[in-house]
């Protein structure tokens, strides 16, 4: 699939790290180094804009790597980028650690996976069909 890109960052365009990947690493793009303090969240530049097709969106979602070794992921995980939006794509991070984090520009600060959607359209009805399940919800099959 091919993808519009503007690139206004000072960094090469995000690639999949392997040949199986489904994520590219989204890097900031800063003027000077943000401090992240302990449960602080800030908005990170990535100075990217992507054109979408219609039917798929763009997730941003954490790096497993800076979440568990550094306690730092996304707020709103995973974001979400539409097909018509055409503003910068910045990432919601906060620091769920009790140290600062220090975000440098060309950081990793995140991954991005394309994936295509569809909308529902909905059908109202008195009732729904039964199953096995019904309206067993948390924890309802036991340990």
């Amino acid at each position: 699939m091919k993808i519009k890109i503007v690139n206004h960052s000072k960094h090469a365009l995000p690639e999949y790290a392997t040949v199986h990947s489904a994520g590219l690493d989204l890097r900031a793009n800063l003027d000077e180094k943000i401090i992240l303090k302990p449960l602080e969240r800030k908005l990170v530049p990535t100075g990217l804009f992507i054109e979408l097709p219609v039917g798929y969106e763009a997730q941003i979602r954490p790096r497993s790597g800076l979440a568990i070794k550094k306690g730092i992921t996304i707020l709103n995980s995973p974001g979400t980028i539409d097909a018509d939006y055409r503003g910068e794509i910045c990432v919601i991070l906060i620091n769920l650690s009790s140290e600062d984090f220090v975000i440098e520009d060309g950081e990793r600060i995140c991954q991005m996976v394309i994936a295509s959607h569809v909308q529902a359209e909905w059908v109202e009805v008195e009732e729904l069909g039964a199953t096995d399940r019904g309206a067993g919800g948390f924890g309802h099959t036991g340990v």
